[in-house]
């Protein structure tokens, strides 16, 4: 007899599973992928998708699942290819990469309910990573999709053939959710929420739609064919006025060939703690929340004359504002407006060297336009001539500039005149500082469109915008943006109307519902589905340390951390009352209920009173044996009630019996009971 050998015994086909509970978990798997198919990289997408379809085709015999050899080498080259796209990063991003490929090989031996089980935990710890990287409404919805789904194979898995089973287990969650919906909901409010003592970045290195920290002549350009969401803002006052929606982000004040960029980049800083709820309390009329969206940048968005007011943003140098870590996440914070601050004091010799830097060679002509400019006219009278050349001449602001690349300041000045935001902002900073006049290229976004209702504003990418701020004399830093000379319409309404004419809005993103301003119902809905995920975010991804205890200071005794612990634990400790209340009447009202169950008691009443009292875990057949020995006369009909107990309850019999058989044993007691009643008399005793 030949031997099978360990490799081709785990080889075997895998039956052992009910196939609609793997169907339901496969099915789950896939949509709990869902939210982090953005993030994944493509190859780890496909390997998931070929394993779960091999453990899919194992179920029915149509292939085999691999032996031991053949899944470690399929181990090794999925972790290779993993290390190599790693490239030596940690961060919470790569780890929650490498959970997805453990669970993707956990399909190759998943083939016992052991298993099953082991992959339903695995995969509810998946749902839970989801929400690291997404927390709109929408996502949340298919997470707990997935989690319902898994649930519903799991009750698949233990009662495989119970009839209507699956629309039963689906009754069974709906009853469950909705008991359970109240302590949920109380121990979101009350439980107490601590801020992590450290944290590590989320996400390092991938790709996400904002501004950068340099900026090339057709960087923004590209920026504006998308209508991701930059951040949203609410007022606590009247909204401004369009042409002064000015987010201020980030200062480029150095000039690499034709790169602008950071002369002074942030320096390094330790890592804080998490802090997304900077937004606390009701808005005062001078105060405005801003909710920004993930950057992975320290750099927040403001308005000019705008003070910190939540503790998780301060202000540094320029009237810019930074976080104490990268934006990984959604976060909240909270500035106030002041009135215009007074910016004429001189600009020490340093910082004026720095606004004057340029390269050596490179745009001659620009250089004699400055000259020229310099030698007849005063800083102001420079600034506003260069404005009115814009205003003037033939130059067009559009969103298809053509390429510059050899001095591109002169192509741009003297023979194109054809440019975006950043093409006019370069050109501008380096003829005044070639001027003598300090300039800065500010970058951030201009604009923001209401969101539904109007109580709000959405700031999209398509609103990035970059400007300049020249340094005059006895006024100190003042704005002067090209664009609002060549395309006034884009400061006063927006991108769409300063390129209508050439119809290059968002060419490039088909599916954008704010491509289509023509049709109404397509721009209510996109906006009320962005106003859910916008209270979302705000009350239920928000709700963090500084929000509770803002909402608990509003009850009264003024609840500290401390009261909260209590409340907790109280509310659990009723929760738990409450559930066993109602679980020990749903057993009684069952027995009332369920009249086989109660012609049982009476039986096993009938048999304590003749001595022969129910044993813990005794079956019918054993009881009506004790109880033939102790009374004989009543042997026959025990022994026949007892079958037809085992009868009702262990075997699969007609509907329309069950009257039948109740009568039956109704009679079957009263006999008993006659017979008892008869041998009392002549045995004078009861035996056990």
């Amino acid at each position: 007899m030949n031997r099978l050998r360990s490799g081709d015994a785990d080889s075997a086909p895998a039956t052992n599973l009910p196939s609609k509970a793997l169907l339901w978990l496969v099915g789950s798997f896939a949509l709990l992928l869902t939210p982090q198919w953005d993030r994944l990289p493509l190859w780890l997408i496909a390997a998931c998708a070929v394993l779960a379809s091999w453990r899919w085709l194992a179920q029915y015999g149509r292939v085999r699942l691999p032996g031991r050899w053949l899944k470690t080498g399929i181990m090794l080259i999925l972790i290779s290819v993993y290390v190599a796209t790693v490239q030596g990063r940690f961060t919470v991003d790569t780890a929650a990469s490498f959970f997805v490929l453990a669970v993707g090989l956990k399909w190759l031996e998943t083939r016992t309910a052991r298993d099953f089980y082991v992959l339903f935990f695995i995969l509810v710890y998946l749902a839970t990573v989801n929400f690291l990287f997404h927390q709109e409404i929408l996502w949340a919805l298919v997470t707990f999709a997935g989690i319902a789904m898994l649930l519903v194979g799991l009750q698949v898995l233990n009662a495989p053939e119970l009839p209507a089973g699956m629309k039963s287990g689906w009754r069974r969650l709906g009853g469950l959710f909705l008991k359970t919906l109240p302590v949920v909901v109380l121990l979101f409010v009350f439980f107490p929420r601590m801020s992590p003592l450290w944290s590590v970045p989320l996400v390092s290195g991938e790709a996400r739609a904002g501004i950068s920290d340099t900026m090339r002549p057709g960087d923004i350009s590209s920026l504006a064919q998308s209508s991701e969401r930059a951040f949203r803002v609410t007022f606590g006052g009247e909204i401004p006025p369009y042409r002064d929606r000015y987010w201020r982000g980030l200062i480029l004040d150095y000039l690499d060939e034709e790169t602008w960029r950071q002369g002074q980049a942030d320096g390094f800083r330790p890592l804080g703690r998490v802090a997304v709820d900077g937004g606390v309390g009701a808005l005062k009329p001078d105060e405005y929340d801003v909710l920004l969206e993930p950057t992975d940048q320290r750099w927040a968005f403001a308005l000019e004359n705008s003070r910190a007011v939540s503790d998780n943003v301060a202000e540094e140098s320029a009237d810019l504002f930074r976080f104490r870590r990268p934006a990984d996440s959604p976060v909240r914070y909270r500035l106030g407006l002041e009135e215009e601050a007074d910016s004429a004091e001189e600009a020490r010799g340093t910082d004026r060297r720095r606004y004057l830097q340029l390269p050596r060679e490179g745009n001659p002509r620009a250089r004699e336009l400055a000259e020229e400019l310099r030698r007849n006219m005063s800083d102001e009278q420079i600034v506003r001539s260069l404005m009115a050349r814009f205003r003037d001449q033939a130059y067009y602001y559009t969103l298809r500039p053509p390429a510059m690349p050899d001095n591109g300041i002169d192509t741009l000045l003297f023979d194109e005149k054809r440019g975006f935001c950043a093409h006019y902002a370069g050109a501008t900073t380096f003829v005044l500082r070639a001027a003598g006049i300090p300039a800065r290229v500010v970058v951030g976004y201009q604009g923001g469109e209401p969101g539904a209702g109007g109580d709000y504003l959405i700031v999209r990418q398509y609103d990035a915008h970059a400007w300049v701020e020249a340094y005059l004399d006895g006024r100190g830093w003042v704005r002067v943006d090209p664009t609002a000379a060549i395309a006034p319409e884009r400061i006063e309404s927006g991108l769409r109307d300063a390129v209508a004419d050439e119809g290059s809005f968002l060419e490039n993103d088909w599916a954008s519902p704010q491509r289509y301003a023509d049709l109404a119902l397509v721009q209510w809905a996109s906006l009320q589905l962005d106003r859910i995920n916008y209270q979302w975010q705000r009350w239920v991804v928000g709700y963090q340390g500084q929000s509770q205890m803002d909402l608990m200071s509003r009850l009264p005794g003024g609840f500290g951390m401390r009261e909260l612990g209590y409340l907790t634990a109280g509310i659990v400790g009723v929760g738990l009352l409450i559930a066993g209340l109602i679980s020990a009447l749903q057993m009684r009202h069952g027995e009332r209920r369920d009249a086989f169950r109660r012609v049982v008691a009476i039986w096993h009443r009938l048999c304590a009173t003749a001595g022969v009292p129910v044993r813990h875990g005794e079956t019918p057949l054993v009881l009506a044996s004790r109880l033939a020995k102790a009374e004989p006369a009543a042997a026959d009909s025990a022994r026949l009630f007892a079958r037809m107990v085992n009868s009702h309850y262990y075997s699969a019999g007609k509907e329309d019996e069950g009257g039948y058989q109740l009568k039956r044993m109704r009679r079957l007691l009263a006999t008993m009971k006659r017979q008892l009643r008869r041998s009392t008399p002549r045995t004078g005793k009861r035996r056990d």
